[in-house]
């Protein structure tokens, strides 16, 4: 996934430990979000999408953190509540294929 986010982001080719760390990070922190976000269950690779595009979301945000909105020089930026909130039909979707019942605290037994 660090590849894909790299080509994603404009990077793919640089050789840079502290840029792949970092990239590594918001991978590792953006997978834990779905996985509570899923109850608890790895999202697995269906998922992976939403892990490098919420990744990118992040990555951008970088030094903007906790900003509902960001304005420079006549240029403003607005940011959704949660990074997640375009991709929750997905989620849901996904949820409901793998009979996930976040609200019973696991899987439904149908």
């Amino acid at each position: 996934m660090l590849e894909d986010l790299k080509r994603m982001l404009g990077l793919s080719g640089q050789k840079d430990e502290e840029l792949d760390q970092k990239l590594e990070w918001i991978l590792d922190a953006t997978t834990s979000r779905l996985k509570v976000l899923l109850g608890g269950i790895d999202p697995g690779n269906d998922l992976d999408y939403i892990v490098t595009e919420v990744s990118i979301i992040r990555y951008n945000r970088i030094g903007s953190e906790g900003f509902q909105s960001h304005t420079v020089e006549g240029e403003s930026v607005g940011f959704l509540s949660s990074d997640f909130d375009a991709y929750m039909d997905d989620i849901q979707a996904y949820k409901d294929t793998k009979n996930i019942d976040v609200s019973k605290g696991g899987i439904r037994w149908a």
